[in-house]
Formats: C-alpha cells, structure tokens, sequence
C-alpha cells in the first residue's frame, strides 16, 4: 500500500484542475447561490476543535432557514440540540467552517467556505422566531469561497432515487443502537415514543 505523504506525490495520481473546476469558485453570493441557499431544507456544517479532529453536523428546517445577509454573509439558527455544542465549541477556537447544502431532487450541491462567530443580538434572533420560539443563538457565516459541487456524488449514491429508498428500515432505531453502543442499562425508548418527544422539542 502506497502512502501519499506530499503534493507532488498526489498529483502523479490526480490531473490538475482546469476550466471550469476553477472558473465556478466565486467569492460572494449571487443570484443563483442565494436561490439554492433560499430552497435548501438541509445543510452540512464542517468545523475543525483544538485536538485537529474535524467534525461535521447536520442542519436542517424548512426551506429559507438559512438567511442571506449580504453578498458576503449567511446566517443560521442553531435550534434545541443535545448540548454537547461540538460546533460551537470549536467555532470558538477555530472560526473556519465549511458548508454543502442540498436541494431534494437536485443533484448539484451549493458548497461554501468562511469563517464564523456565534451571535446572540436580539434582532437577528428574532429573525429566525418560529412558532413563537426563538433560537439559542446564531451561526454568522462571513464568505470566502463559494462554488457549486458537481453531481457526480449524488449521481453514484442515487440519492435521491426512488429505488434507494428502502420500504423496512435496514438498521435498529437509534436508541437500539446506541444502547448497544454505550452499553449502559437505560431503559429503551421505542421508535414512537422518541419520534414523539422529538416533535415537542424541534424549536
């Protein structure tokens, strides 16, 4: 097994990029980057802690969750969670974050690289009310990069393919599975029930 330790070694293996791989990265939003960020129901959030370890989370409402501030600014609401606060935590330490969001049915993504701060003003929280409720706190995303992703990954994975949808789920409930993970004697919540609780905590 060869282990590739330097550029030049990776790129006896990859060709360099050219045309339009290079051309499409823009540094600041424009019309169709604000459309796809105003019709995504669903982001990935990337940030890197203290220890180097990356970490990478998943973001997601009803579409236009993510607001457009500018050409050069994002802003998104970081709802009711677990309380570990992995992003937050190495935001704090470590600002670069990166982002793919993700249109149903679409299989280009919307990827963008910046740097981010956590905000708690009170008119930008209450951008962000639903149902009376408002976020803990806001993810301010200020832009570097910004370039739509090809669809040859969702194009592999047929993610959005009727028939990659399974009718029986493949794997236990998430309680199963981390009861059996953490090995612990917590009773067992069903399927249902943690569905149930879900709902009463999304906002």
């Amino acid at each position: 097994m060869a282990h590739i330790t330097d550029m030049d070694a990776l790129r006896q293996v990859y060709k360099q990029p050219k045309g339009r791989s290079l051309s499409k990265q823009i540094t600041k939003l424009e019309r169709h980057s604000k459309r796809y960020i105003g019709l995504s129901p669903f982001l990935v959030l990337s940030t890197t802690g203290t220890d180097g370890l990356g970490d990478a989370t998943p973001r997601g409402e009803e579409p236009g969750f993510v607001h457009v501030l500018d050409d050069n600014t994002i802003a998104i609401p970081d709802r009711p969670g677990n309380n570990r606060l992995d992003s937050m935590t190495n935001i704090l330490s470590n600002p670069g974050v990166g982002l793919i969001f993700l249109l149903p049915g679409v299989n280009e993504t919307l990827r963008i690289n910046g740097t981010a701060e956590i905000r708690t003003d009170e008119d930008l929280l209450a951008r962000f009310e639903v149902n009376g409720k408002l976020p803990a706190s806001v993810i301010v995303v200020r832009i570097n990069e910004v370039y739509l992703h090809c669809a040859k990954a969702l194009m592999r994975s047929k993610l959005w393919s009727a028939d990659a949808q399974s009718d029986v789920r493949p794997i236990p409930t998430i309680a199963e599975m981390i009861k059996d993970q953490a090995g612990d004697d917590e009773p067992l919540e069903s399927d249902a029930d943690m569905q149930a609780r879900y709902a009463k905590i999304l906002y």
